[in-house]
């Protein structure tokens, strides 16, 4: 289970599709059953190859497309030329919202849990913030730092009076609104994790309040 890629990942890879040239190679990618060669693209679409190549590149650095290399002729060995390179749509979407939302994440921690309680019998409850705080130590030990966590995957932190932080964003808001103890105490024990990764030296508390996440980080002597 992974969280998505950072905010800033997205909104670039959704902005290279601001260009019509891209937009129209995507789709022509998209349609092909096998994978599509610079030659390909460029012929059906009426472009240079050296342009065509140079947008199909943009496309695979921006996780949109994925890039394979192989010989079309089928031959092997030597004298039968260099690979092709070929491009196949990326199989993980791509979304961004403002404000940032994690609703994809949640589901799979959900659906995780039912399965999980379905196995071993464990009630779904229990099941979920323990998969919660699991995957919040491996957030908060992959970034290595938990301002990070929170910061890249749309928290939106920012400190208080106290020296802690408050988490302005709920990257869950629909469904906390409509299950309110369920999601937040998800939340709860996933930053929990994640502190506990990284070493930070505050608490993690459930402190819900208007227009910001029930989270909040609060300074300890420790």
């Amino acid at each position: 289970m992974q969280w998505p890629r950072p905010f800033a990942d997205r909104v670039a890879a959704v902005g290279a599709l601001d260009d019509p040239v891209r937009r129209a190679l995507l789709e022509l990618v998209t349609r092909s059953e096998t994978p599509v060669s610079r030659d390909e693209a460029a012929q059906a679409l009426g472009l240079s190859r050296r342009a065509t190549a140079f947008h199909l590149d943009r496309l695979a650095e921006k996780g949109l497309l994925t890039v394979e290399f192989r010989r079309l002729t089928g031959r092997t060995g030597p004298g039968a030329g260099r690979p092709s390179k070929l491009y196949r749509r990326a199989p993980d979407e791509v979304g961004v919202s403002v404000p940032e939302r994690q609703y994809e994440l949640a589901g799979e921690l959900l659906a995780a849990a039912v399965d999980e309680s379905a196995r071993t019998g464990e009630p779904a409850r229990e099941a979920l913030l323990r998969l919660a705080r699991d995957l919040g130590r491996e957030l908060g030990a992959r970034a290595g730092d938990f301002e990070k966590v929170i910061g890249d995957h749309g928290f939106e932190p920012r400190p208080d009076d106290s020296g802690g932080t408050v988490l302005t964003n709920c990257p869950f808001h629909r469904l906390a609104q409509r299950h309110t103890e369920t999601v937040c105490h998800l939340n709860l024990e996933l930053l929990r994790g994640a502190a506990e990764a990284t070493g930070r030296h505050q608490e993690i508390v459930f402190d819900p309040g208007p227009g910001r996440c029930c989270v909040r980080a609060i300074r300890t002597s420790h």
